[in-house]
């Protein structure tokens, strides 16, 4: 007998979770609730979240509450009897009322190796702090905020030039095989429930455009890393010959240098050497400039052509 699973979840992280669901001989999805259409693009059309479009299109019922909060939702949730509540990148801080309707608990999976990294963004700041692992965790929800028990962790090493959209893409994966894993071993009571060392707990914060200028006096792995935790959004940004320039890929050299941080050091066929922390520099290969195509660093010089500053 299948086991009722009612799925909370939005973006493609949580779309990848669902799907998994779907594929598993063990669970039927009885609904599913995702947050209200946004208007998107330079039309502003109403656009479906990518947990709305999959379910839709497996013909599960779609449930978009303003708010989650309120007798309504509950009595909605209860009538739908689920076995598991299984809540994945939702957007929204589920009552203590909800969390206690399913018969085997509610479950979350978050994208990283809590208790570090509580709250939103946790992918994208383990790429800009320069972490070497990060991995997902399922866990029973609490009434705290990514603060309930351990159920299982899963751990992977970050490529060195790895952007955030493509862990993003990685965890997604691992995130719903661990789901699926999760689901079935609470069922079978075979799952373990290892309560987390608040004391360890770190939170991060929502990205936004103020984060997105290169800050120079760093030294350059956390300017890699800066460059490859804010794709694909918002990305980061240069100042050069004053004009604010996004910038996509950078790479390691092996210059030594007198100028101060944020000076241009060459500028040419292999890119835009630029002066940071240490004497050392980083080049930016692949920029793209207000109204314009993303390019090659060398091809954007072709047209604004830059010299280098002298010491």
């Amino acid at each position: 007998m299948s086991l009722r699973v009612v799925f909370m979840g939005t973006p493609d992280f949580a779309a990848a979770s669902l799907s998994a669901l779907l594929e598993s001989e063990d669970f039927e999805v009885a609904a599913v609730f995702t947050q209200p259409d946004r208007a998107k693009g330079r039309g502003m059309k109403l656009a479906y979240s990518p947990v709305k479009e999959l379910a839709l299109e497996r013909g599960i019922p779609v449930y978009q509450p303003q708010s989650v909060r309120g007798a309504e939702t509950e009595e909605l949730l209860r009538s739908l009897r689920p076995d598991f509540l299984a809540v994945v990148a939702y957007g929204k801080i589920l009552p203590d009322a909800l969390l206690a309707v399913p018969a085997y608990g509610a479950v979350n999976v978050h994208g990283s190796l809590l208790p570090k990294y509580r709250g939103a963004a946790p992918i994208q700041w383990a790429v800009l702090n320069g972490d070497e692992v990060t991995g997902v965790t399922t866990m029973y929800m609490a009434h705290d905020m990514d603060a309930g028990d351990i159920i299982y962790r899963e751990s992977t090493e970050i490529g060195e030039f790895e952007t955030a959209g493509e862990l993003f893409d990685r965890l997604a994966g691992m995130g719903a095989r661990l789901l699926v894993r999760t689901l079935r071993d609470i069922a079978a009571g075979e799952a373990p429930r290892i309560p987390q060392d608040h004391g360890e707990a770190t939170y991060v914060k929502q990205l936004d455009k103020s984060i997105c200028p290169i800050d120079w006096d760093n030294e350059p792995r956390l300017i890699i890393k800066h460059i490859c935790g804010l794709l694909p959004w918002p990305v980061a940004t240069a100042e050069i010959n004053g004009s604010t320039l996004k910038v996509y890929a950078a790479e390691y050299t092996d210059t030594v240098t007198s100028l101060p941080p944020g000076r241009v050091v060459s500028a040419g066929r292999d890119g835009l050497e630029m002066a940071c922390a240490g004497g050392r520099t980083v080049r930016l290969t692949e920029l793209q400039e207000a109204g314009k195509r993303r390019m090659s660093a060398a091809d954007w010089l072709l047209g604004h052509p830059v010299r280098a500053d002298e010491s």
